[in-house]
């Protein structure tokens, strides 16, 4: 009879975990090849070592490169979203109305100034 040590065998975090476990380690097992065909074919270890790491520092590079465009990209649709929802355009500006003002009836501005021809002798 054989009982189970994990009992939370069946998680997705854990299956997660063993899968990215088993592709780092595939990923070392195939840097060390690469690393051993670069000494067979007459390059010191220490040169294919770094020749090793110089490859994982431009993927790194290009990758953050990348990633840089994107939250740009990010940030200015972000900004824009903000801006849609933050503008009234269902407001409309002020129109001039007919109203008795401080002239007198007429047509007024938004700031109080009348816009009509005023003629004093009408008043």
């Amino acid at each position: 009879m054989s009982m189970a040590t994990n009992k939370h065998d069946g998680r997705w975090s854990h299956r997660l975990g063993r899968g990215v476990g088993r592709a780092w380690r595939g990923h070392l097992r195939r840097e060390q090849r690469v690393a051993g065909w670069l000494v067979t074919r007459g390059v010191p270890a220490g040169a294919a070592t770094a020749v090793l790491w110089i490859v994982k520092l431009a993927v790194l590079g290009m990758l953050l490169y990348a990633v840089s465009w994107l939250v740009l990209l990010l940030a200015f649709a972000m900004t824009a979203a903000w801006l849609v929802q933050h503008d009234d355009l269902d407001r409309e500006a002020p129109q001039p109305e007919w109203r008795e003002g401080p002239n007198g009836f007429g047509l007024y501005d938004k700031s109080d100034w009348r816009i009509d021809p005023h003629v004093i002798d009408d008043d």
